[in-house]
């Protein structure tokens, strides 16, 4: 569910149509719906409401201050994967009790970070990042809190590039190493073991894989507490699917409920980082048509957006719905929609039914929220592009779009 809909023939955002603030902040640029985030904080928090639970938002899907602060203000933290994200989380007012810090390659200084923030644990990858962050805690005269992120060897049935669980991933720690891994934790000076953590995936679409690895992660902590080794908090990552084409993914509610069923004998808290599922659905990008052009074997959009503001596309060939911002029934055709990007990979749809299109006309690309403005880079020297946030009659800009001069900062002739 969100709040894009078309009002006497115009795509609007809540109470604005999209085609206004294209006229006022230029294209292209990424368009938000309070009302659809905090709904879909709502409904997926509220889903755990009668179990002890923490919602951390998965930062590195979309990182915009504004949409950080928002859930923090509804009670969610945060689930940060580099400093950055810590110093845009803190900056967001999201306390450290309520972060979390997962990724493979965390540095001697991003570690230092966490620990003088505060941060409620560090899921641990390997080995060797624990008896790093057993250092540097002690050379910052504190514990850190740890979970270990064991991985189930459980396939999400997602992409091969947002697959996480599987052996053959390079994330956690596979489960037959773990209990030695636990022992060595609970031997260090500097280390205080709170949890297990475990992440399988992005975009699943069915509770199954879920359930899966929630089992083994249960008989794993069985194994842990015949060991004298007991935690309190169980974080079982994000990764919930949001429909972007003709995907069912189950409902969060649906979700909750398939994973309460299997938390009933555990006594700890869950921790839960959804990311796509609270924002995806929630976010737009508003593109203007250059050109329309057609060769012998297929006909093209040019749009001023291109693979650098939406990378999805071209790195997962993920489908998004493409719609126009004025006409909501008129004709389409099957063509690509491609940037001015110099790539031959520069397209935000592929052979697709589109709308029928001229120059100079508004598209809008849906589902675009998730791994949208958060994966932008600079690429062929192009300015990043503006957020846009919409809260009934009024939008806010939340991030202007870059400048040429932007472009250049920090750097020097030689």
């Amino acid at each position: 569910m969100n709040h894009f809909n078309y009002i006497d023939d115009q795509l609007f955002c809540e109470e604005v149509p999209a085609a206004l603030i294209a006229e006022e902040v230029g294209t292209p640029f990424y368009l938000y719906s309070r009302a659809t985030l905090s709904r879909h904080f709502e409904a997926f928090d509220s889903a755990f409401s009668d179990i002890p639970h923490l919602t951390c938002f998965a930062v590195k899907s979309c990182s915009n201050l504004s949409i950080l602060n928002l859930f923090a203000e509804m009670g969610g933290g945060a689930d940060i994967v580099s400093g950055g994200e810590l110093f845009r989380a803190t900056r967001a007012q999201i306390p450290g009790e309520r972060i979390v810090y997962s990724g493979v390659g965390k540095t001697a200084a991003e570690m230092k970070y966490a620990l003088t923030s505060g941060i409620l644990s560090f899921n641990v990858e390997s080995e060797q990042e624990l008896i790093l962050l057993d250092q540097v805690a002690g050379g910052c005269g504190k514990k850190a809190p740890v979970s270990i992120r064991i991985n189930p060897d459980v396939d999400p049935k997602t992409h091969a590039y947002i697959s996480t669980g599987l052996a053959k991933n390079k994330f956690g720690i596979p489960m037959e190493q773990g209990l030695a891994i636990y022992r060595r934790a609970e031997g260090l000076d500097n280390i205080e073991v709170r949890g297990v953590s475990c992440h399988i995936g992005s975009q699943l679409t069915e509770v199954a894989p879920f359930i899966a690895a929630l089992k083994k992660v249960k008989g794993f902590i069985n194994e842990l507490a015949a060991a004298g080794i007991n935690i309190d908090h169980l974080d079982l990552g994000g990764g919930l699917g949001i429909q972007y084409d003709d995907e069912e993914p189950p409902h969060p509610s649906e979700y909750a409920t398939a994973i309460k069923d299997e938390l009933a004998d555990l006594d700890c808290t869950l921790i839960l980082e959804p990311g796509r599922v609270l924002v995806g659905n929630a976010g737009i990008l508003v593109t203007r048509v250059l050109y329309t052009k057609e060769s012998p074997l297929k006909k093209f959009l040019i749009v001023d957006a291109g693979m650098n503001d939406l990378a999805r596309p071209s790195l997962y060939k993920a489908f998004h719905a493409i719609n126009p911002c004025s006409g909501e029934n008129r004709g389409r055709i099957k063509a690509d929609v491609v940037g001015p990007i110099c790539e031959t990979g520069d397209f935000l749809a592929r052979d697709q039914m589109v709308p029928d299109c001229g120059s100079d006309e508004l598209i809008a690309v849906m589902s675009a929220g998730a791994y949208g403005f958060s994966m932008a880079s600079n690429y062929n020297s192009r300015p990043r592009v503006a957020e846009v946030l919409v809260d009934g009659d009024r939008f806010q800009v939340i991030r202007k779009r870059e400048t040429l001069a932007d472009l250049v900062r920090g750097e020097e002739l030689g």
